[in-house]
């Protein structure tokens, strides 16, 4: 009996972290999707500006629209990707926390803005890592497709053409060019983003509490709401901002090589031709776009994700508490 109740906890706890990684992602991929849009305009050429990327965008017949061209397979990309993500990391996390060397002291949950395992840096790093790569490799097709509909070498007319579209010319293939790129740039850059996060985490709430007054046995459930999503949002933001400009190269021959596959052939011949033939700027090109995306849409994603698991927690625990009464 209560081994069938501990799988239907575990099996529950997962479908909700689920729900909450997609709800979040989502969410960040609908307001930002004008970012990324500019973004692939950006890196698909290295002459564009973010300035004629917006002319040209504005110049056609329904402006404001264009701006969120490809927001429905970008959506589902990123909120099915978000839900796998968490999902993964969480079964991750949870599985780390058998091990002795991966887990941290805990600290006082008053200090903490996370309901979420306190893992060394080390296991945050590989946790991370994985977990991106291989949520980027199941939503592989529809990241291609996204990127292809954005851009404005094809003439794409729906989700269904480009697909199609992709299958006639280049098979199955085609689905997945640009993955050696972008699980490079994914998956060290997941891992840093969790190892950066949780430390810009424990950074600000240490400076919120630079010491506890009150003893351990004595705290309240957590930290006040509004706190916590505070601390949660700006440790999003820095983590995004700073991993992104240290992956950002690896961005830009993935989106080279996923528009145009027959001159960019893989991720080693791509780069240097973009060096040779543009220089090193080239592999920086939509660094201010994509900084400014990936901060937003980590702080939105990652706070609305920590609250959602925040509060379940606390009802779920509230709850089993009035059962023991």
């Amino acid at each position: 009996m209560s081994q069938k109740t501990g799988a239907s906890k575990s099996s529950s706890t997962s479908a909700f972290h689920f729900v909450a990684g997609l709800g979040s992602g989502t969410l960040g991929a609908v307001l930002l999707q004008p970012f990324d849009l500019l973004k692939t305009r950006v890196q698909q050429s290295g002459s564009h500006s973010i300035r004629a990327a917006v002319r040209d965008i504005a110049r056609s017949p329904n402006a404001i629209t264009g701006f969120w061209r490809g927001t429905i397979p970008s959506a589902l990309r990123t909120g099915l990707g978000s839900a796998i993500y968490f999902t993964t990391l969480n079964v991750i996390r949870q599985r780390a926390t058998a091990l002795p060397f991966a887990t941290v002291p805990v600290v006082d949950p008053r200090q903490s803005s996370s309901s979420l395992p306190k893992l060394s840096n080390t296991a945050n790093l590989v946790a991370g890592a994985f977990a991106r790569a291989f949520a980027g490799f199941i939503l592989m097709p529809l990241t291609v497709i996204k990127v292809r509909y954005e851009s404005n070498l094809y003439s794409y007319n729906s989700i269904a053409g480009a697909a199609k579209g992709i299958y006639k010319t280049e098979r199955i293939h085609g689905f997945f060019a640009g993955f050696g790129a972008t699980a490079i740039r994914d998956a060290p850059y997941a891992g840093l983003y969790v190892l950066s996060y949780e430390q810009f985490k424990k950074r600000l709430s240490s400076w919120h509490f630079p010491s506890s007054s009150a003893p351990l046995e004595q705290s309240g459930p957590g930290m006040a709401g509004s706190l916590s999503a505070t601390i949660n949002f700006s440790s999003g933001a820095l983590a995004g901002a700073t991993c992104s400009f240290i992956s950002n190269p690896f961005d830009a021959i993935k989106t080279r090589i996923q528009l145009q596959p027959r001159e960019y052939r893989n991720m080693i011949q791509a780069c240097r031709k973009m060096v040779t033939e543009e220089g090193m700027r080239s592999l920086y090109d939509g660094l201010t776009l994509r900084m400014a995306r990936k901060a937003m849409s980590s702080a939105l994603a990652w706070m609305v994700y920590e609250e959602l698991i925040r509060r379940a927690e606390s009802t779920l625990h509230r709850r089993n508490t009035k059962g023991h009464v």
